[in-house]
């Protein structure tokens, strides 16, 4: 049975994004834990060209999806591997002018009414989050990070993206989706 919907966000994880020589590998994918949303809008025009009194030609471009990912807090992970602040002796996480972020894929799960959703964007970039900070009142209501990401065109093949639901011939591969970046017709041996 295919899910007829899709609701909620769980299992984030990241991978650093490592460009070199033309080639795209990833590092060992991280958990980004306390996902509370993720709505990307998707990127690029479409373009119309008219003969003949009518649209002739018409031609969409993809550019990727833009979007905040919002998260209970970024993690010290995702902010020295992806923003490239540094920890000094005493644990402190530094910021500074200078920082080198990285770009990284974005794997996530989502819930269907009948099976989970394993979603992987190979190209992303993140900018600074902003982040809720407010006074107890009588109820506890913590604040949160979010980030904006940009889901880019990978640079090597143009891909931008894809799924994987659960099926019986899949499901090693499946079971071991956040282990590695995902690539097309990838195999068990991970």
């Amino acid at each position: 049975m295919e899910n007829k919907v899709l609701y909620g966000i769980k299992n984030v994880h990241i991978a650093k994004l490592i460009e070199k020589d033309g080639q795209i590998t990833y590092g060992e994918p991280f958990a980004l834990p306390g996902a509370r949303g993720f709505s990307p809008d998707p990127q690029g025009e479409e373009s119309k060209w008219y003969a003949d009194n009518i649209i002739y030609f018409r031609k969409n471009s993809n550019q990727g999806y833009q979007g905040d990912l919002v998260v209970a807090m970024v993690n010290e992970q995702f902010e020295t591997e992806i923003f490239g602040r540094t920890k000094d002796k005493n644990g402190a996480i530094i910021e500074n002018a200078e920082d080198k972020e990285s770009r990284f894929a974005l794997m996530f799960e989502a819930d269907g009414d009948d099976r989970q959703r394993r979603y992987v964007y190979w190209d992303c970039s993140a900018s600074r989050p902003s982040r809720e900070h407010s006074t107890k009142e009588e109820g506890l209501e913590p604040g949160t990070d979010s980030l904006p990401i940009t889901i880019a065109p990978r640079s090597t093949d143009s891909a931008i993206g894809t799924y994987l639901e659960p099926t019986e011939e899949n499901k090693a591969i499946y079971n071991k989706f956040f282990d590695k970046v995902y690539e097309k017709d990838a195999t068990a041996e991970i």
